[in-house]
């Protein structure tokens, strides 16, 4: 597209902004088609291989034309037809004219499509859960750094019992945690259509075989083990069950579910001044107010969340609507929400892990607020420790609640001379430490025992963030 054509007509906010250049890629007219003609030229050897009259010249000829796609003539057949997998048949045998006869030989529509998605699907899944295993190693660290760290926790956005920073974390890690062991679940289960046929079937190889069931079966297996799938669906119509799509976007859907909560928790805290974002040197927070920091990645975050949760309905739809052995309406809609989903969540972690290499733990911000509410948060310490030592709880409770509620109840608590405690006492269990529990513990127990295992059997690679504006 021309740089004048890109402002003249619409462009996804995600191909243009938001999504790697790997992930659009992925879903690109490009990578679909030469799919398509790799499934044919896999198809045909290994149909060759089981005795069907195929030569080495028409697959020579089909392998040298993989990528010499005209998209033109492509638009111009399928114009003709209204049929998309025919216009890429006749355009592929324009190109490779002895092979012609034999392409897409037994073969239906879902064969490419299907095949393709499958394909398309996992290599997406793939580079996804390398960016989230990127996110837990990155989440892990801080978590470390600030296992002790003493904050205020809230609940209902009230301050509440204190916390560390680092337990905080491991709240947000917990979940991705649970994400990314529900895709590796998703893809290590994904399987291959296969070769199915019209309606799932398979009489049309079987009539190519003569009758030979071991061949279809043997045939299935070849083209699957060409892309590296070691699982086929032993059983479907003329398409995959749309229940997959529905499993795996539902997975997309709790991962977004996670983002949202990590960018919302963030957002609230940069209010509070305790979490803050990187902020550019030249970065404008607001075109009116010039003080203005806004944490404007996780509201991002928030925002394509909402979108890719939004999606998970789609497939919910489509899987309940099949029809017998199938319809077509699910294409024009699966066209749209399954690439959109891909393209989100990779949106979703890229903005993650830019989050994490810019992020600001103010802990001495969180330790003062944290000091703001001592009075209050020692209170439950000294009700127990009081009635410890033979006082009425009831009595001891009303004490207190007046005291909360006075102009100044950090003088009036440490002041009091209604408790069996001394000053030096009432201090000393006001102190952070003794406030935060089991927190640093927690931290180090679901690090050592929960996230170092996973990670240690994973295979973790750099990741590209090309094209991806912040």
């Amino acid at each position: 597209m021309s740089k004048c054509a890109r402002h003249e007509e619409y462009v996804s906010p995600f191909s243009a902004r938001y999504c790697s250049s790997e992930m659009s890629h992925l879903f690109s007219a490009s990578f679909k088609i030469t799919t398509f003609r790799k499934l044919w030229i896999a198809l045909a050897k290994a149909q060759q291989s089981l005795g069907l009259p195929i030569s080495r010249k028409q697959i020579s000829q089909m392998e040298s034309k993989i990528k010499a796609i005209d998209f033109e003539k492509t638009e111009e057949y399928e114009k003709k037809f209204r049929h998309d997998v025919m216009a890429h048949i006749h355009a592929f045998g324009d190109a490779c004219p002895d092979a012609k006869p034999i392409i897409h030989l037994g073969a239906t529509s879902s064969f490419v499509t299907d095949n393709g998605d499958l394909i398309q699907m996992r290599e997406g899944l793939s580079l996804l859960l390398q960016k989230l295993l990127l996110v837990l190693q990155r989440f892990s660290k801080l978590a470390e750094k600030h296992a002790a760290a003493p904050c205020l926790s809230y609940t209902h956005f009230q301050p509440a019992q204190p916390t560390t920073i680092g337990k905080r974390i491991c709240l947000w890690l917990q979940d991705f945690l649970l994400d990314a062991k529900e895709w590796q679940r998703c893809l290590e289960e994904l399987p291959f259509l296969g070769v199915k046929g019209a309606t799932g079937t398979q009489a049309s190889f079987l009539a190519l075989f003569e009758g030979s069931h071991s061949k279809v079966t043997a045939l299935e297996k070849k083209i699957a083990k060409t892309f590296g799938f070691e699982k086929i669906l032993p059983i479907a119509g003329q398409t995959y069950t749309r229940k997959i799509d529905l499993q795996l976007l539902n997975a997309f859907e709790s991962f977004a579910v996670s983002a949202h909560k990590f960018a919302t928790d963030v957002r609230l805290l940069a209010h509070e001044g305790e979490i803050l974002e990187a902020f550019g040197e030249s970065q404008v927070g607001s075109s009116a107010m010039p003080y203005k920091r806004n944490p404007i990645y996780c509201e991002r975050i928030c925002g394509i969340a909402r979108f890719a949760i939004s999606l998970a309905q789609n497939p919910a739809y489509t899987a309940a609507t099949q029809w017998l052995e199938r319809s077509l309406d699910d294409s024009s809609n699966r066209r749209l929400c399954i690439p959109e989903a891909f393209l989100s969540i990779d949106a979703i972690l890229n903005l993650v892990l830019h989050v994490l290499d810019g992020i600001k733990i103010e802990t001495k911000t969180a330790l003062s607020r944290l000091d703001e509410q001592l009075p209050f948060l020692v209170m439950e310490n000294i009700l127990m420790e009081a009635v410890k030592r033979g006082a009425n709880r009831q009595e001891v409770h009303e004490k207190l609640r007046k005291i909360a509620h006075s102009p100044d109840p950090m003088n009036a608590l440490f002041r009091s001379k209604e408790f069996p405690l001394s000053f030096q006492e009432m201090k000393a269990l006001a102190h952070p430490k003794g406030l935060i529990g089991r927190s640093p513990e927690q931290v180090n127990e679901f690090l050592t025992q929960e996230l170092r295992p996973f990670l240690k059997r994973q295979r973790v690679r750099k990741i590209s963030l090309s094209r991806v504006e912040f």
